[in-house]
């Protein structure tokens, strides 16, 4: 690109004074408009800032105040019932016997008796006479050994064949109910056994050392 210098004004005339005036005033005014863009700009966010501020001031004064918690009243609580009183059970105990007792009646009868023997046989050979001869002797050792070691008495004092009443709560243990038993007590019967009762017992002390399963020792004859 060539530039022509020949067209480049020479001299400063009138005009061209008139076009630089114009052109300084045109910039001094856009000077001035800015500055006062920036003074309004710089207002706006002073006032911004102050509107701001007095929201925040009124949401401050406007928010509720917390409120103190009300005190709690100490939980009261029910005293525990008294538990009601557990009735406690029954407590059954079974007596245990030793057999050294019953093994030592049982050496008596035999002793006395000859009861084992009697039992152990067998009497199906003989008649009744036979039979009816043996019985009375066993018979006789035995009522012996009860005498010497027993004393013995009724449960029931009446009569066998009396009727009798048994009231309510009867003794169960000691009398014993047959036949047709319909309902509760009170029971209107026939006594057909009066029953029998320990009343003391008598047997021998054994000795140290003594077998008592030993119930009848063995004979031998020199």
């Amino acid at each position: 690109m060539n530039i022509d210098l020949t067209l480049i004004p020479s001299t400063f005339d009138a005009v061209h004074a008139g076009l630089l005036a114009t052109v300084a005033g045109l910039l001094l005014l856009q000077i001035l408009l800015l500055t006062f863009a920036v003074i309004a700009m710089l207002r706006r966010r002073e006032t911004t800032s102050e509107a701001k501020t007095i929201t925040i001031e009124k949401v401050v004064e406007t928010a509720p105040k917390p409120v103190a918690p009300k005190p709690v009243a100490a939980e009261i609580k029910p005293e525990p019932k008294p538990e009601p009183a557990r009735v406690k059970p029954e407590t059954v105990y079974i007596k245990e016997y030793t057999p050294d007792a019953a093994l030592q009646l049982l050496g008596l009868l035999q002793k006395e008796a000859r009861f084992i023997d009697f039992a152990q046989e067998d009497v199906s050979q003989y008649t009744d006479a036979d039979i009816g001869a043996a019985a009375r002797v066993v018979h006789e050792g035995c009522r012996k050994v009860l005498r010497q070691h027993f004393e013995l008495e009724s449960v029931r004092t009446e009569a066998e064949g009396k009727r009798i009443t048994l009231p309510k709560g009867f003794d169960a243990g000691s009398i014993r109910i047959t036949g047709n038993i319909v309902g509760q007590a009170p029971f209107n019967g026939t006594l057909v056994h009066r029953g029998w009762k320990a009343t003391e017992v008598k047997l021998p002390k054994i000795t140290e050392g003594h077998d008592v399963k030993i119930v009848a020792p063995a004979e031998v004859e020199l």
